[in-house]
């Protein structure tokens, strides 16, 4: 909690990550399966633009789009848009990453399955391809 009685600013933050998280683990990409192939995800930029303030107990839904994507899934962009369950939006978290080889600390192009993972995920309305 901030001092206002607010959910802290960086909870919104740890919510998307966990929803990445679920996102890949649901589509069989895990620790596991990234460590075997070496490769991994990284971010560039995360930014949240907070509309309504969050309480203790408020009940949350976490919506995961894919914004912008490259054709051979090496760079993508994720929006997570968190609302109440009354539909009110709290927040928008816009997310653009990579993947790296772990080995070679490198941006890499990920293995196919990715690359159809993310074609078959959810896409914002203005989705575009780079």
């Amino acid at each position: 909690m901030d001092p206002n009685g607010h959910v802290r600013h960086s909870v919104y933050y740890d919510l998307g990550a966990s929803a990445r998280v679920a996102f890949l683990s649901a589509y069989g990409v895990t620790y596991e399966m990234m460590d075997a192939h070496h490769f991994g995800p990284i971010l560039f930029r995360e930014e949240a633009v907070f509309r309504q303030e969050m309480r203790y107990g408020d009940d949350l839904w976490i919506n995961l789009l894919v914004s912008r994507l490259r054709r051979d899934g090496s760079r993508f962009s994720f929006r997570h848009e968190i609302t109440r369950t009354d539909g009110t939006l709290c927040a928008t978290i816009n997310v653009d990453g990579a993947w790296i080889d772990t080995t070679r600390r490198k941006l890499t192009i990920p293995p196919d399955s990715i690359r159809e993972m993310f074609e078959a995920a959810p896409k914002s309305s203005d989705f575009e391809w780079q």
